[in-house]
């Protein structure tokens, strides 16, 4: 018995020293992986405190287990940068749960991670990752992969498939896999809850053994290239709470078998091919919160039994060929909170109790036939964010609660038939930004009230029966950018009051009876489009105008009248003004120039007799003065080789080009032979009803400054230098002799050949491919259009007027600004309603540039329509091969037709309505290079356009 006592304590005396030094050598192992990750990562205070002198089992984001070993790490979302260490489990054998998400950590995917046999938990979710992924096959433990929102490359990691304990993976938003297929076999992972793999170039049909996957509670497949019909046996998935299949190109009828999916919380199968009705089981189902199936072909009536449900929230079926009347009771009983219908074929009534829920926030139905009357209901719908009845067959009045609801940004009544006037309750409307009535036979005044609403930034009263005077108090909307009150009977004169209106860009007051004269004030806005023709106006026409190439905004007031001439315009609708007109201005100015001449000596003599001693101190003090207000801070981002005072002084008149919303332009030739152009911005100190419009400008010029200034391309103009002083900002740039686009091609009817023109697109294409695709953070332009495409000498194009870019700090989808800016007719439709500005903005506003191009004609003329643009027009010549032939530029030769039609298909693509299916830059680059006329064919012709081969 003792001999056994004796030898357990020398195994004892053996084994403990081993032991401690076992633990002590895992003990500096794990301290070092962290000292290699505190070396390689940086960004968070949290790190930043992980203590060498502490164990590494008390720092924060670390767990281990009773033994001492790390089990857990989690740094997601601590904002870090740099490159996680490889040999994670080299240092850390047990590690069992990773979580390294939201970070910017950057670099390809480490490799080693395969190692780790324990893992459980693998979580790298929105890093900036990139390159290809291992074969994860021997990670048999993993229970949760998550790899989404990074940018990995080629072949997809199918071997995901081999990890059968998994319960959730995840690799949404990986665009830069090569493409490839959802296997059969993919049901092997019978314990997988969750399998998201959305916007990662899946492409195929859905494989039918995924109806074996029964434990699937999220599947989500969308934004991907599948093809084909959805499998009926989706429907076995009775645990299923979630389905999204949405952006694909699937076929073929709903599955009926859905109705079977009883815990279904969300359905999502929008923007496919499907055809058929919507079956009313999946109507029926007692969960059913979220049912979108927008942008289809479905046909048939809204089944009657979705009025039943109480659980529904948002219903989505717009863009579609459903028809027939809208369940009458649909809302009744549920906390319905969107609401859109839009574009189908529905006809009746409207429902009358969608707010019942009281969250309703979006109420869309534009685009039907709906009729009747707008239900009184709709008045105390006091949560709506949105509401658009657009374009259907509506009668009667407008209740007045609907015009005063206090949380509504949008109203869009447009083109119904409906009558009465606009309610006084719209001063209630708060929150109002966009009003839309137009095309009805509203009547009666713009009532004073309107001015209630002060975020107001887009009326169109257009086409009513609108009468008396257009009220002043509309001044008091600082906001607004679009005033059109065209086509009714308004009357009276035109208020002053207009010209405070310092972010207005459109306004159009034509065909009414408007009398009196022009008020010169208004000179001071020069907005980019505006129309005061056809009404019975008289008298001068401000010079302003005339010089900004305004005439054609005044044709059809046979009283009005021109003062100067200038060599830039054609006159004959416009007679010379009487001299009653001159004589008047002369004895004015005689009143004014003697009263205050006499008021000069008067004050001159009193202060010779009372200050002559006082003389010298003045004239010192007046020198001092005009020296500081004429002395410029220069800031140059070029070599120059000229001074500014050579600038200064050449800012005459005589050398003025254009004048703009935001300042003046001169072409100035120096000295040494150099021709610069020079934009002046005067900075005043503004009145308090001035200060928006102060503010509006100092943020262009600031823009600019910043954009132009640190960008160097050779299709953007340079600018050389920055002038600023006490009351003024001079940028100085290269001058670009051929003027504009806009001149080219509208003003001066320069006759560009198709070669030049298809080089100008090129050139525009290259600088905004740039500005999207090669700086980081990527620019939006957000304002382009052929005036801000400059010519040199040889009609290379160059990108000018900075003042709008936007610097995209995150992703394009939160580039979101509170007001629209931009110009009428170049605008893509989701940024003038919703104001998210993106890249595919500019793409869209390109598109009708290139428009322009093939077809020489504004982006808005009176020939396409009331309300109407070039897109629109060119919609509706295209659908015959004879038709796309007739809108082509008739100056240009019929020997590049071809070649027209090739851009024309581009332009088409970058101007359609959902953003997402438009083009990125670097495409539209690429299909313009493949079209030039002058060199040999490789392109083919695009089955994503409506222009025929």
């Amino acid at each position: 018995m003792g001999f056994h006592y004796m030898f357990i304590i020398y195994l004892l005396i053996l084994v403990l020293p081993l032991s401690t030094s076992y633990e002590s050598a895992i003990a500096d192992d794990q301290a070092e992986f962290f000292t290699h990750i505190k070396n390689s990562l940086s960004g968070s205070p949290l790190i930043d405190n992980w203590d060498d002198t502490k164990p590494v089992c008390s720092y924060t984001g670390v767990s281990c287990d009773k033994e001492g070993y790390v089990i857990k790490i989690d740094i997601s979302g601590w904002s870090l940068s740099g490159r996680f260490p490889e040999n994670v489990c080299s240092f850390l054998p047990r590690l069992k749960s990773l979580h390294l998400g939201f970070n910017k950590i950057h670099g390809e995917f480490p490799q080693s991670i395969t190692n780790c046999s324990l893992m459980e938990d693998l979580n790298i979710t929105k890093t900036n990752l990139t390159g290809m992924l291992p074969d994860f096959s021997p990670m048999t433990s993993l229970r949760l992969l998550d790899l989404s929102s990074n940018f990995f490359t080629g072949a997809f990691p199918i071997s995901f498939i081999n990890l059968t304990n998994l319960e959730a993976v995840n690799f949404n938003e990986n665009g830069g896999f090569d493409l490839w297929s959802l296997p059969e076999n993919v049901s092997r992972l019978t314990k997988l809850r969750s399998m998201i793999l959305s916007t990662c170039m899946v492409r195929g049909p859905i494989p039918r053994s995924i109806g074996n996957m029964t434990s699937l509670v999220d599947l989500e497949l969308s934004g991907n290239f599948l093809v084909g019909p959805i499998p009926r046996e989706i429907g076995l998935l009775r645990n299923l709470r979630q389905l999204e299949l949405y952006y694909n190109q699937l076929v073929g009828q709903i599955p009926e078998e859905l109705g079977n999916l009883t815990e279904l919380v969300d359905l999502d199968m929008s923007v496919n091919k499907l055809t058929g009705s919507l079956p009313a089981a999946i109507c029926r189902l007692p969960k059913l919160e979220v049912l979108q199936l927008y942008n289809n072909s479905l046909t048939g009536e809204i089944p009657r039994v979705l009025e039943n449900s109480t659980t529904l929230t948002m219903l989505s079926l717009y863009d579609n060929y459903l028809t027939g009347e809208v369940p009458r009771h649909l809302g009744r009983s549920s906390p319905l909170t969107l609401f859109d219908l839009s574009e189908n074929r529905l006809t009746g009534e409207l429902p009358t109790e969608v707010c019942n829920g009281g969250k309703l926030l979006y109420f869309l139905a534009l685009g039907n036939m709906f009729s009747g009357v707008l239900p009184e209901s709709y008045g105390k719908c006091v949560s709506l964010i949105r509401f658009r009845l657009n374009s259907n067959r509506l009668t009667g009045k407008i209740p007045d609660g609907i015009l005063g609801l206090p949380s509504v940004s949008i109203i869009d009544l447009s083109y119904n038939f409906l009558n009465g006037s606009i309610s006084q309750e719209i001063r209630n409307a708060r929150n109002l930004s966009e009003l839309f009535i137009q095309g009805n036979s509203i009547s009666g005044i713009i009532p004073p009230e309107i001015s209630g609403a002060p975020n107001l930034v887009k009326i169109d009263l257009s086409n009513n029966l609108l009468f008396g005077p257009i009220p002043s108090e509309i001044s008091n909307l600082k906001r607004l950018n679009l005033l059109l009150l065209q086509g009714n009977k308004l009357n009276f004169s035109i208020p002053n009051s207009l010209s405070l209106l310092k972010s207005l860009n459109v306004l159009d007051l034509s065909r009414n009876l408007l009398t009196g004269g022009i008020p010169e004030s208004l000179s001071d806005l020069l907005p980019t489009s505006m129309n005061f023709s056809n009404n019975l106006l008289s008298g001068p026409i401000p010079v302003e105008f005339i010089k900004g190439g305004q005439l054609e905004s005044f044709t059809g007031n046979t009283g009005l009248c021109v003062s100067v001439y200038t060599n830039m315009m054609a006159y004959q609708n416009f007679p010379m003004c009487s001299q009653t007109y001159d004589q008047k201005k002369v004895n004015c100015f005689w009143v004014v120039g003697v009263s205050v001449g006499l008021l000069f000596i008067g004050g001159i003599l009193f202060l010779r007799r009372w200050f002559s001693t006082e003389r010298d101190v003045l004239k010192h003090e007046e020198e001092a003065w005009t020296s500081s207000y004429f002395s410029y801070n220069m800031k140059s981002f070029h070599h120059v080789s000229f001074n500014h005072r050579e600038i200064i002084d050449a800012m005459v008149e005589k050398n003025v080009v254009g004048h703009g919303g935001s300042g003046t332009v001169y072409k100035i030739e120096l000295s040494n032979g150099e021709v610069v152009a020079v934009k002046r911005f005067w900075s005043r100190k503004p009145k308090e009803d001035d200060h928006h419009q102060q503010q509006v400008m100092d943020k262009e010029l600031k823009s600019e400054i910043e954009t132009l200034g640190n960008i160097r391309h050779k299709n953007i103009v340079k600018l050389y230098c920055y002038l600023s002083s006490f009351n003024c900002n001079l940028l100085v740039y290269e001058y670009m002799p051929n003027g504009s686009l806009w001149d080219a091609l509208h003003i001066c009817k320069c006759d560009l050949d198709w070669p030049t023109r298809h080089q100008i697109a090129v050139g525009v294409a290259k600088s905004l491919a740039y500005l999207h695709h090669d700086l980081l953070p990527p620019i939006i332009h957000r304002d382009v259009k052929s005036t801000n495409i400059l010519l040199d000498r040889n009609f290379q194009p160059k990108v000018a007027d900075f003042g709008l870019a936007k610097i995209l700090k995150g992703r394009e989808k939160d580039s979101t600004t509170t007001v629209v800016a931009g110009t009428y007719g170049y605008l893509a439709p989701e940024y003038a309603y919703s104001s998210k500005a993106s890249t595919k903005c500019d793409v869209y506003s390109f598109g009708v540039v290139l428009m322009e191009l093939i077809t020489g004609k504004k982006p808005v003329e009176a020939e396409y329509g009331e309300n109407k643009n070039i897109i629109y027009w060119i919609s509706t010549k295209v659908e015959t091969k004879e038709g796309a032939f007739e809108i082509l530029d008739k100056k240009l030769s019929g020997f590049f037709k071809d070649d027209m039609i090739k851009v024309l298909r581009i332009a088409i693509l970058c101007t359609c309505r959902i953003a997402t299916v438009r083009p990125t830059m670097n495409e539209v680059l690429q299909l313009l290079i493949q079209a030039d006329p002058c060199g040999f064919d490789t392109c083919k012709s695009s089955n994503n356009t409506k222009v025929p081969n």
